[in-house]
């Protein structure tokens, strides 16, 4: 098993690609927190996981709250006494807005989400990989942390700082025995549309010339894949990159 004995934070994990994620990690060898929004989600998750006999727990957060943060690790530490893996997974979308368009509150709600949930996951988490000498973090950025035409303005630069994030942390870390690394996904089947109101139909519109070069699109389980490869091991010289799995959309 590629992560026996680990221990791993999945955020977002109710569905989609965390929970594709979770499952996988899980399948593996670790210990997972299915950690979400959607509690029910989450403990549907984490059941599933223990019936195939693997070893998993629950957890309601809100990544935009500092509180429910600090509870999250808590409650993984409680459970499982470490951890090994953290996995910035829960994000939302904007509605395509561009720059001219988009409102203080639209702003402001998908950074809390996409950026600085991240930013303070990853603060906690490093402290603990410093205290105890190792440790992983995984962000699922989107193709949208590295073009510019994937979505609208709050989401891309959003994203776009989650990359500046990924990069200046593996640097700051890397003598530490902490890694941390990014996936891009292109267009993934996710439910994460759900998040998008207002859509901008001229931006929305702008971002749609884009897809006519998508040569498809992914499954979850796809980019759970390489999430396990820079979890593991396995990925122990890969530090500070952001890979795309996008079956070549940004190539083009």
């Amino acid at each position: 098993m590629r992560l026996k004995d680990k221990v791993a934070i999945v955020t977002g994990a109710a569905s989609g690609m965390g929970k594709a994620i979770a499952e996988l990690y899980a399948k593996e060898g670790a210990k997972v927190v299915v950690s979400d929004f959607n509690y029910e989600g989450a403990k549907a998750v984490a059941k599933a996981i223990e019936e195939k006999g693997g070893a998993a727990i629950a957890n309601r957060t809100n990544v935009a709250e500092s509180a429910d943060l600090e509870q999250l690790f808590a409650e993984t530490k409680g459970a499982f006494g470490k951890l090994d893996i953290l996995v910035n997974n829960a994000g939302i979308m904007d509605g395509m807005e561009p720059v001219g368009d988009i409102t203080d509150e639209k702003w402001d709600r998908v950074f809390a989400v996409n950026t600085t949930g991240v930013m303070r996951a990853m603060r906690i988490a490093t402290n603990i990989f410093l205290e105890q000498g190792h440790g992983v973090i995984v962000n699922n950025i989107s193709a949208g942390g590295l073009r510019g035409a994937r979505a609208g303005a709050a989401y891309t630069a959003s994203k776009h700082a989650v990359t500046g994030l990924t990069k200046n942390t593996a640097y700051m870390y890397a003598q530490s025995n902490i890694r941390c690394n990014g996936i891009a996904p292109g267009g993934v089947e996710t439910n994460i549309s759900a998040s998008m109101t207002n859509i901008s139909e001229f931006g929305a519109g702008r971002q749609m010339t884009g897809n006519g070069t998508m040569p498809r699109v992914g499954k979850p389980a796809e980019i759970a894949q390489l999430a396990l490869f820079l979890g593991s091991d396995e990925s122990s010289f890969v530090n500070g990159q952001v890979i795309a799995a996008d079956a070549g959309w940004i190539a083009y």
